[in-house]
C-alpha cells in the first residue's frame, strides 16, 4: 500500500493520487453542508483512467460542514479541522481499515481486502487529546493502563458500527486535537448529519466495504464543489457530475 504520512507542502497530491487504483470522492455543495455524494471509481492500472463504479449515492457529513483536514494533501489555507468542532474533514485520506459486529471468523471478515477489526465491547476508539492512544483504535483488554477520559465505543447498540472503514486523518503522528475517529459508516438515519464522519445506508456500507481493496490503495477525496472544480486538474481528480 502507499505511505500513509501526512504530506509536506512540497509534496504533490497529483503523485498521491497516481499510487491509487480505488477513489472515493465526496462532493459537498459548500463548506457549510451536512448533504453530499459520493462517487466510487477505479481503474486497472495505475497508469489507467479513473473509470466510475455504480451510480453516485447519497451521504451525510459533519453537522458543521467541512473544513481542511490532515491528510495526504500538502497543507492548506482556510479552516482546519479541531477535536468536537462537528466538521468532516476535507482533503485526501487513505483507507487503512474495516471494522464491525462480524466476527472475526465470519465470511465478511474473511472476504474483507483491508485489515478487519471486529467490534467488542473492549474495542474503543479514543478521542482524548491528553491520551498517549489519541486518534487510535485499541482494545482496551490489552492496555495495561487506561489514560483517556473519553472515547467512542466500537460495538453500539445501534447499527451505526455494524460495518465501517477507518479514514487516515491526523495520522502518523497524530496532532493533538486536530480531530480524531474519522469513519466512514452507517447513518443513523437517512440524511442526518453527524459529528464529523461520512455515514450511507447500511446497503450501500456493506458493499463499500466489500469493494475496498487494500492492495489498490483505496483513498477517500471529500471536498466542497468550488475546491473540487478549481483543484481537479492539479490533483488529477476524475470528472464527477453532482447528481440534482
Amino acid at each position: 500500500m502507499a505511505s500513509l504520512t501526512y504530506l509536506s507542502s512540497a509534496q504533490n497530491n497529483a503523485s498521491v493520487l497516481a499510487l491509487s487504483r480505488q477513489l472515493l470522492l465526496v462532493i459537498v455543495p459548500d463548506w457549510a453542508s451536512s448533504f453530499a455524494q459520493l462517487q466510487r471509481f477505479e481503474r486497472d492500472s495505475l497508469e489507467g483512467d479513473w473509470q466510475p463504479v455504480g451510480v453516485a449515492i447519497a451521504v451525510s457529513l459533519g453537522k458543521s460542514g467541512l473544513a481542511w483536514g490532515r491528510g495526504l494533501q500538502p497543507k492548506v489555507a482556510g479552516l482546519e479541522k479541531r477535536e468536537g468542532d462537528g466538521c468532516a474533514p476535507a482533503g485526501i485520506f487513505a483507507i487503512t481499515a474495516l471494522f464491525g459486529y462480524a466476527a472475526a471468523d465470519s465470511p465478511f471478515a474473511r472476504g474483507a481486502k483491508l485489515p478487519y477489526l471486529h467490534a467488542t465491547p473492549d474495542l474503543k476508539a479514543i478521542d482524548d487529546p491528553a491520551s498517549r492512544y489519541y486518534n487510535r483504535i485499541v482494545d482496551q483488554s490489552s492496555v495495561a493502563q487506561l489514560d483517556w477520559a473519553s472515547c467512542e465505543d466500537m460495538r453500539r447498540s445501534d447499527q451505526r458500527y455494524a460495518v465501517g472503514a477507518v479514514v487516515a486523518h491526523n495520522s502518523e503522528p497524530p496532532v493533538p486535537g486536530a480531530g480524531s475517529c474519522i469513519f466512514l459508516h452507517v447513518w443513523e438515519s437517512e440524511g442526518g448529519a453527524t459529528a464529523g464522519c461520512t455515514a450511507m445506508s447500511l446497503a450501500n456500507m456493506t458493499e463499500l466495504a466489500g469493494w475496498l481493496d487494500g492492495a489498490a490503495a483505496p483513498l477517500l477525496v471529500q471536498l466542497p464543489q468550488a475546491e473540487y472544480e478549481c483543484r481537479r486538474e492539479a490533483w488529477g481528480l476524475p470528472a464527477f457530475a453532482a447528481r440534482e
